[in-house]
């Protein structure tokens, strides 16, 4: 016999059959000891089955029966056959407990298939496009449904948000998107005049400004740009408003944060991306002068004869018309990542990227569609 604490086993044997016989309180309190003794506890001889009697128990709790498992287990791993005999339904269904508790399950380890993997994950990342994609057509859809609302109804609108963002989106960002259109008419016409001038046609170096600048590569860069400044502001505006439930709590006093908020944002970049598209044609076309005044000697006036030659109105409107086009998307992704924020810092700092990704890729897709289009329309 082992005894320790008010916890207590007996042990006899009846023919070829070890007997344990659990008696007292096994509870926390003497499991240290309890489990001391019951790791000495040895059969004199082999037993042909050991039987543990649980019937003498006064009580057990979980450190008891986690006592009891641990001397089962052991006699299990030395060969014994053992049979729990006497234990109330709570005792058995606390043993039950507390051997799914203790079993490691071994982990299961997935095979390396390389190209199952990658058909899995771009599958994934399909739907997952899809999905998105989907999501962000039926915020377009409710941002024009809120538009007609509010032209049935003009003084609905948000007068004093618009011109704050207009002054935002436009002019503040003159300085910017001028001296970096500057740079790229000089890069262009000095690549264009490096090349050029080997046939002796650096006068056509106009030519190329104009119609590269005018055409695509104003109001792209200055998309471009825009996306990356504006749109990033108002996903991360947004998206700060709703970690503060600053939009919930538009939603509980029933005001509607498409009107509040996105509509405010897409009047102002749907106005300003235009002028600061011509304000981006102009200095890109005078950083071009200047790169060619420096290093094809052709003056002011020159240049300005041979761009009235090369272009025509046309090739101006053909690049502004994608402007209007282009707000919209930036603004609208911008705001839709805006308001599908979290409540967490992280999640703000995640969709503002992802906004600003989203609307380069579909400025740029858009671009080329623009371009396919005048090109079927012969423009």
């Amino acid at each position: 016999m082992a005894a320790a604490g008010s916890g207590v086993i007996k042990t006899a044997w009846d023919g070829d059959h070890w007997l344990l016989a659990a008696l007292g309180r096994w509870d926390l309190a003497g499991a240290e000891h309890l489990d001391t003794a019951l790791t000495r506890l040895k059969p004199e001889r082999k037993p042909g089955q050991v039987l543990l009697d649980l019937s003498g128990l006064s009580g057990m709790d979980t450190a008891g029966a986690l006592v009891l498992d641990r001397l089962i287990e052991r006699l299990r791993a030395e060969g014994e056959m053992v049979a729990v005999v006497g234990a109330t339904p709570a005792q058995c269904t606390l043993l039950r407990d507390v051997r799914r508790a203790v079993v490691r399950h071994p982990e299961v380890t997935t095979p390396h298939r390389p190209f199952h993997d990658l058909l899995e994950r771009v599958g994934k990342g399909a739907f997952s496009l899809a999905e998105d994609a989907f999501q962000l057509l039926s915020f377009f859809g409710l941002v024009f449904i809120t538009i007609a609302r509010v032209a049935r109804d003009p003084r609905r609108f948000r007068w004093t948000a618009f011109f704050f963002h207009l002054e935002q989106v436009g002019l503040n960002a003159l300085p910017i998107i001028g001296l970096l259109t500057f740079l790229i008419g000089v890069v262009l016409a000095y690549q264009s005049a490096d090349q050029l001038r080997r046939f002796g046609a650096e006068i056509f170096v106009v030519n190329l400004l104009g119609i590269g600048i005018l055409r695509e590569l104003g109001v792209l860069i200055t998309s471009i740009i825009v996306a990356g400044r504006s749109g990033s502001a108002f996903t991360a505006q947004i998206g700060t408003m709703k970690v503060n439930q600053e939009v919930d709590a538009m939603q509980v006093l029933g005001l509607d944060p498409i009107e509040m908020l996105v509509l405010p944002r897409l009047a102002a970049l749907f106005v300003a991306l235009p002028l600061v598209s011509f304000y981006a044609d102009v200095v890109g076309l005078f950083g071009g002068a200047v790169m060619s005044y420096g290093t094809l000697d052709i003056t002011l006036g020159q240049f300005l004869r041979q761009l009235q030659v090369a272009v025509s109105p046309t090739t101006m409107l053909v690049g502004l018309i994608k402007a209007p086009v282009f707000a919209m998307v930036i603004s609208l992704v911008g705001c839709f990542e805006g308001l599908n924020v979290t409540g967490s810092a992280e999640s703000v700092g995640k969709l503002t990227t992802r906004s600003v990704v989203e609307s380069i890729f579909l400025v740029i897709v858009l671009d080329a569609l623009f371009s396919i289009l005048f090109s079927y329309l012969k423009i």
